[in-house]
């Protein structure tokens, strides 16, 4: 029988790893990662104007975590390489928890008066930077892991299916934030609860996914270090921080479009932006779950069916001043961005060898939080000039990325065995 060795030298055989299995595993944990990433989006807007932060001091805690995300996820997609997908997804998950609980005690300090001003800004993004830091190894580890376990004609469909799963999550984290009736922090509490048991659940089920090199190579090699400005990936760079980054702007300013706009109070902002963002998330795990799973389409090509359908959503967001139909322009982004995440990052994926699945995973992964550190940033801004400029930038944004795109088209490559 035929045995293979993991990224830390113990050997597995592989008439004993069932992908199938491990793909359902994944995808249920990630589905846990998903609520993370997304219950903290309708309660911080509204929380921070509480705590008496200004809208450029909210979406300078976001942009600071992110931009750490994007520092940390290429070490993190290397380190998935020579220690293990699963060893550094636990980091991630069980680091999630512990951040997660870092930063609720600092707001909580905020809430009851005992940290104010400056000092409770600089707590905060000090709390945001190093959760992120942490936190960061989940998704390039989770992403190569995909990478590992499917074929490069599924690979699209692998990556479709991760991000289903993810939003899903997306779905459930807004409607644990419907807990901000109850108190505005008592969504994040359920969160770290909900993540240990996430770790605690990858760390009982998930299987290290098999290496093919044989035994007598299974010493831990240095994962190859790979430059956004690799050319084999660098066509998806270029679309995936501008897309992230317009995406971005409009994320982290919703939840004042929507305070502003509907006059409304704190709780019922941070439940109306919920149901928005889950109705997003649904239409985007439709894009995932079915469009992606039944379309047999090249990745970059569900890069250019998405951008007319974000340029029409944010062009939305700045035309419109109902619930109604904010709520409708989030969910013709939510599809748009459906389409756009599987090609993203099968795109990348299928541009480099096996043997670089986590620095690519890494790199791609990174790209999103480079968005997010830049867009909040000029997103806050942006808003305190006019409350439409985030959503036509973003939309001009769009415009222009999709009149690039065919032309960066012409510039991506498969990886193909015989090119070794």
């Amino acid at each position: 029988m035929q045995r293979f060795v993991v990224a830390d030298g113990s050997q597995i055989s592989l008439s004993t790893f069932s992908p199938d299995y491990a793909r359902r595993t994944l995808l249920i944990s990630l589905i846990s990662v998903g609520m993370g990433f997304t219950v903290l989006f309708p309660v911080l807007a509204p929380l921070g104007r509480e705590i008496g932060l200004s809208e450029v001091q909210i979406t300078f805690i976001i942009g600071a975590s992110a931009l750490m995300v994007f520092l940390a996820s290429p070490i993190w997609g290397r380190l998935s390489d020579r220690w293990g997908r699963k060893r550094v997804l636990l980091i991630g998950l069980f680091g999630f928890a512990a951040g997660t609980l870092l930063f609720n005690s600092v707001l909580y300090a905020g809430m009851r008066g005992v940290l104010t001003g400056t000092l409770l800004f600089a707590a905060l993004v000090a709390a945001r930077m190093l959760h992120a830091a942490i936190m960061a190894a989940s998704m390039p580890a989770a992403n190569a892991y995909m990478a590992d376990i499917t074929t490069p004609e599924n690979r699209t469909r692998g990556m479709g299916a991760a991000g289903a799963a993810n939003n899903l999550g997306a779905i459930l984290g807004p409607a644990i934030a419907g807990l901000a009736v109850i108190s505005l922090l008592a969504p994040l509490w359920v969160m770290a609860v909900v993540a240990l048991l996430n770790g605690l659940f990858v760390w009982r089920f998930l299987p290290e996914p098999p290496k093919t090199h044989p035994p007598e190579h299974s010493a831990p090699r240095k994962s190859p270090r790979m430059r956004y400005t690799d050319p084999r990936i660098l066509p998806f760079v270029v679309v995936g921080v501008v897309m992230f980054s317009g995406m971005a702007l409009v994320q982290q300013t919703m939840g004042f479009r929507f305070q502003d706009v509907l006059e409304l109070n704190a709780a019922d902002t941070a439940k109306a932006v919920g149901l928005a963002m889950m109705g997003s998330a649904v239409f985007a795990l439709i894009a995932q779950g079915v469009v992606v799973q039944r379309l047999t389409l090249p990745p970059f090509t569900l890069l250019k069916l998405a951008m007319p359908l974000l340029i029409l959503a944010f062009t939305l967001m700045a035309l419109v001043e109902s619930r109604l139909w904010l709520t409708v322009a989030m969910m013709i982004q939510g599809f748009g961005m459906g389409l756009a995440g599987p090609g993203f990052m099968a795109g990348a994926s299928l541009a480099v060898s096996p043997q670089e699945q986590g620095a690519v995973a890494g790199v791609a992964g990174s790209c999103g939080p480079l968005g997010f550190a830049i867009g909040p940033l000029a997103g806050g801004a942006l808003y305190q000039f006019g409350p439409t400029w985030p959503y036509a930038v973003a939309a001009g944004m769009y415009v222009l990325l999709f009149a690039g795109m065919f032309w960066i088209g012409r510039r991506i490559t498969v990886y193909r065995e015989s090119d070794t």
